[in-house]
């Protein structure tokens, strides 16, 4: 039944959506382009939700609708009403098309050419090799040693791939552990928790954070280094309770282990290279209100560097992640239609929001965020719920004082990123059930606590921004 409903429900819904007459909507002034949006979105949810197909086509579906039903070089069919009333306005085609090539996706390009040169050149394992050397032997220590070094690389690279980079440094440290050490639940749970949490740090540092950019311009315009000066400490913060809730819950009865990666830094010229760029990056991002470039511009750099001098070749072109850059453009299209048709605004101003308290549509928004971020990709929950969350916040006037869109926002996309409940909630969170050390009611009791005091702790760091500034 469940195999039917996932292929029927997603087909059935948004034709039955497309079929009503606008008299039926509570919308009032709703036109037929904001109907064929609603449809699109309901599609779009409900092909993240159930998967018939993998969620990275659903985006590129996302964009062909777009462009054949709502475009003006869409099909002739779709435009037969073009200029009544009740039809609106038709989306233009390379503003749709454009969502390929957003600085969002070239800010993630970036990213992963860096992480794909870090891997290659062993940067990766020899930081971890030279980082964790002061933790010592004893595995709460160590395993807070991995939990800060999975953090850190999760920043500025994949969370998948700083995922499975660390758990292969782990393998030989789990297999000093005994068959029933509850020890090997506990360092395997660590690096994807660490992972999905470290991820918040910096814009680049998960899908979400990049998708929330897309939304923060004007007023609420945050730049590279000012999303670090909160994101950081929240990790900080969430990292320390992560260990100690999983120091508790799984302690090791294995008193001393030692940690042996047997690496050396390169020392060849393309090496040499790696290291530079790496390091000229991170640190043009993090100064960038004093050299006048952007995050966007930035993380262009190293790909030219990496393919001018060979270091990124067309082999390794082949093993980027397309599907997240076309799962983020596919987030990006849907946003701009529920804009730009007006649908986002015409929800928002239908429901009387202002009759209830700011607190309660913070927390009831971040609770739907997280609840949704545990069954489904946190990119494609960010993709749903950041255009409404946008609109939201603008047009509710209670929200100003807890500073409005911004606040609205940041607390939403800190919660599609605390979702960590399952092994389907976060790739990382797949790749540590797959080592069999670690079972879903283990995992889900951790992601459980974890989530929500984030979301609580989001809260409070919201509120302090707003008492600072």
């Amino acid at each position: 039944m469940r195999a039917y409903l996932k292929y029927f429900l997603p087909i059935v819904i948004p034709l039955i959506v497309l079929l009503m007459p606008l008299s039926a909507f509570p919308f009032e002034g709703i036109t037929i382009m904001q109907q064929r949006v609603i449809a699109i979105f309901l599609l779009a949810a409900l092909c993240w939700v159930f998967e018939p197909i993998p969620i990275y086509a659903t985006s590129v579906v996302i964009i062909v609708l777009e462009l054949l039903m709502l475009s003006d070089k869409g099909i002739f069919l779709f435009r037969l009403e073009q200029g009544e009333a009740h039809f609106g306005t038709l989306l233009k085609y390379n503003e749709i098309m454009a969502t390929f090539a957003s600085p969002i996706i070239m800010l993630f390009l970036g990213g992963f050419f860096l992480a794909m040169a870090a891997t290659k050149y062993r940067l990766d394992v020899n930081l971890a090799r030279v980082l964790l050397k002061p933790f010592g032997q004893d595995p709460a220590y160590v395993m807070l040693g991995l939990m800060m070094i999975t953090g850190i690389f999760s920043m500025f690279m994949s969370n998948t791939a700083t995922t499975a980079m660390m758990l292969s440094i782990l393998t030989p440290v789990i297999a000093v552990f005994g068959p029933k050490d509850p020890g090997r639940i506990a360092f395997a749970l660590c690096i994807p928790v660490a992972a999905n949490i470290g991820g918040i740090g910096t814009p680049i540092g998960t899908p979400p954070n990049a998708i929330a950019l897309k939304y923060l311009v004007g007023d609420n315009l945050i730049t590279f280094g000012e999303w670090m000066a909160f994101g950081v400490p929240f990790v900080v913060v969430m990292m320390a309770f992560s260990w100690f809730v999983i120091n508790r819950l799984y302690r090791a009865e294995t008193r001393k282990i030692e940690l042996q990666i047997n690496s050396k830094f390169l020392k060849t010229p393309k090496a040499m290279i790696v290291y530079i760029t790496f390091g000229i990056t991170i640190l043009l991002w993090l100064m960038g209100s004093s050299h006048g470039m952007n995050s966007y511009t930035v993380a262009l750099i190293p790909v030219a560097i990496f393919s001018i001098t060979g270091i990124i070749n067309k082999e390794d072109l082949k093993k980027i992640s397309w599907d997240v850059l076309w799962l983020v453009s596919g987030g990006i299209a849907l946003g701009l239609a529920l804009d730009k048709t007006g649908l986002a605004k015409l929800v928002v101003h239908s429901i009387p929001f202002d009759a209830f308290s700011p607190y309660v549509v913070l927390a009831g928004a971040a609770m739907l965020c997280l609840l949704m971020a545990n069954f489904m990709s946190h990119t494609a929950t960010a993709n749903l719920l950041m255009p409404i969350m946008a609109a939201l916040g603008s047009s509710m006037a209670s929200l100003a004082p807890l500073g409005g869109e911004l606040t609205l926002i940041l607390v939403v996309t800190f919660a599609a990123s605390l979702g960590m409940s399952l092994p389907i909630s976060t790739p990382p969170n797949a790749l540590a059930h797959a080592t069999g050390h670690v079972q879903s009611n283990q995992m889900a009791r951790v992601g459980v606590i974890i989530g929500l005091v984030g979301v609580a702790a989001s809260f409070v760091l919201v509120w302090l921004l707003n008492l600072v500034g």
